[in-house]
């Protein structure tokens, strides 16, 4: 696997109360929701709906399923994932982005607003297919 697509893949949030599918399209990276503990298992996951977004015409999409990270870039140079938007769906909020895998396998999602050095980094383990 060519290293720029080592990002590529499941992942889950070290709490394990996220996992998303990371993939390639084009020359971008993009990443979307394919599972979350919603805490209520009276609904059903995809009775959740996007309903923190600034523009109302996006409110009644659902979670399950959609992008919440599109625009990565993959830098040679570093060996690391730039310039990519993340989208936090329970404040209805985009943040630059960027993410880097450590030595241990881990991925490293960092969201920020303008400057890398104020922001928010999740990690997330590669789940086996």
């Amino acid at each position: 696997m060519a290293a720029s697509n080592m990002v590529c893949g499941k992942w889950q949030l070290q709490d394990g109360k996220l996992i998303v599918q990371v993939y390639r399209e084009g020359e971008e990276y993009k990443a979307k929701i394919v599972w979350f503990d919603d805490h209520d298992d009276t609904k059903n996951l995809d009775y959740w709906k996007d309903d923190q977004n600034p523009d109302p015409a996006l409110r009644s999409r659902k979670i399950l399923g959609m992008n919440v990270l599109e625009k990565l870039a993959y830098n040679p140079t570093t060996n690391t994932w730039e310039d990519g938007i993340i989208y936090d769906a329970k404040h209805g909020k985009h943040w630059n982005s960027s993410a880097s895998l450590t030595k241990e396998g881990l991925l490293k999602v960092k969201g920020y607003w303008h400057f890398k050095f104020m922001g928010k980094t999740l990690t997330f383990k590669r789940l086996n297919s």
